[in-house]
């Protein structure tokens, strides 16, 4: 039986020392100390026999199990070695070669043109404001003084939704106005906001897109008048332009949330059919303004005795064309990558907010 274990063990002990890879090496082991091994088998045989024949046949049995389970695991370590240093010598990389050429995102310019106008009213201790894309029939349009019969109600102008159970048809929200009625409601004055946001209208040109983004602000106090308006406005006309004696006018006009209104124009130059922001002998007309008029704020329970207030709207695709030169609104909406990379701006690259922020 002696010299039949010491047969065993060097036959074991040599197809380990041959194994070629992890997967021969692994196939000796399980033949060897597996439950069905050959070594395995001759435990199993112990049962048989005497127990001082047991005691002895069981010792040299545990000294070869553990001489081969040791010669199994430094062969696999010998393996396990040269399979990596294979590996690595096959997946090589020549860090000498220069990098693949990789594209960069781009920030899009309504993105870009939101923060700026942030930061700009930021400076001025306006704070952001949001609201609802769907909004009722009195927040889009009754409490801000539009009547019934009025352009912007008709079904060629605003998307209306179907009616819902109260019969009722909720409008997918034509300007960030909603937002300014939902704010008078919700918060006592004093008040100084500016709405970023989506709005919807039904119409489709080369300045016009049935989706499109609007900045809108609000200041409501006791001591607010209209000087504190048009100081506001001149001041982020030349910031947003960057042109710091950019001339800005008001022209009376007229809007049913506003009294007195005034339409805002700045100063620009078409020689030569180019059109030049700044100093020149044309206008241009960039958004609109005014006090809010006493029925908008009795209408959101505020005093309009005690109160008054002013804002201004803007569309900010509009002055994103006017900043950077964009001649078709519609190109904005797209999704045309070449463009984007023509427009847009490398985010970690470029500075987020302006005049030093």
């Amino acid at each position: 039986m002696t010299n039949e274990l010491e047969s065993l063990r060097s036959e074991v002990m040599d197809a380990a020392a041959a194994a070629a890879d992890l997967g021969a090496l692994e196939s000796v082991r399980v033949g060897a100390l597996g439950k069905k091994g050959s070594i395995t088998a001759l435990f199993k045989g112990l049962g048989g026999l005497e127990p001082e024949q047991r005691k002895l046949q069981g010792e040299a049995l545990n000294r070869v199990k553990d001489e081969v389970a040791a010669a199994i695991e430094a062969r696999q370590s010998e393996l396990a070695d040269a399979e990596l240093e294979a590996r690595l010598a096959r997946e090589r990389v020549d860090v000498s070669l220069p990098p693949r050429p990789t594209r960069l995102g781009r920030l899009h310019p309504i993105s870009r043109t939101v923060e700026e106008m942030i930061a700009i009213f930021g400076e001025m201790g306006f704070s952001v404001a949001t609201g609802p894309h769907i909004e009722d029939d009195f927040h889009n349009f009754t409490a801000l003084n539009i009547h019934e019969e009025h352009p912007a109600r008709q079904e060629m102008d605003t998307f209306y939704l179907p009616e819902n159970a109260e019969g009722q048809r909720m409008v997918l929200r034509t300007h960030t106005s909603p937002v300014q009625i939902r704010t008078m409601q919700a918060v006592e004055p004093p008040i100084r906001i500016i709405v970023p946001g989506r709005t919807f209208r039904a119409d489709y040109d080369a300045t016009h897109t049935p989706m499109f983004h609007q900045l809108e602000g609000l200041v409501v106090d006791e001591t607010t008048h209209m000087g504190h308006l048009k100081g506001t406005l001149v001041e982020f006309c030349r910031a947003i332009f960057g042109v710091e004696d950019l001339p800005v006018r008001f022209r009376a006009s007229y809007f049913p949330f506003t009294e007195p209104s005034a339409e805002v124009d700045i100063g620009c130059s078409r020689a030569g059919g180019e059109l030049k922001i700044g100093a020149g002998d044309d206008w241009l007309e960039i958004l609109g303004s005014g006090m809010v008029h006493p029925k908008v704020l009795e209408n959101c329970g505020i005093d309009s005795s005690r109160y008054q207030g002013y804002a201004f709207g803007m569309g900010i695709e509009r002055i994103a064309m006017l900043k950077y030169g964009i001649p078709d609104l519609r190109t904005f909406y797209e999704a045309d990558i070449r463009w984007l990379r023509h427009y847009g701006f490398v985010p970690l690259a470029e500075p987020s907010m302006v005049r030093g922020l």
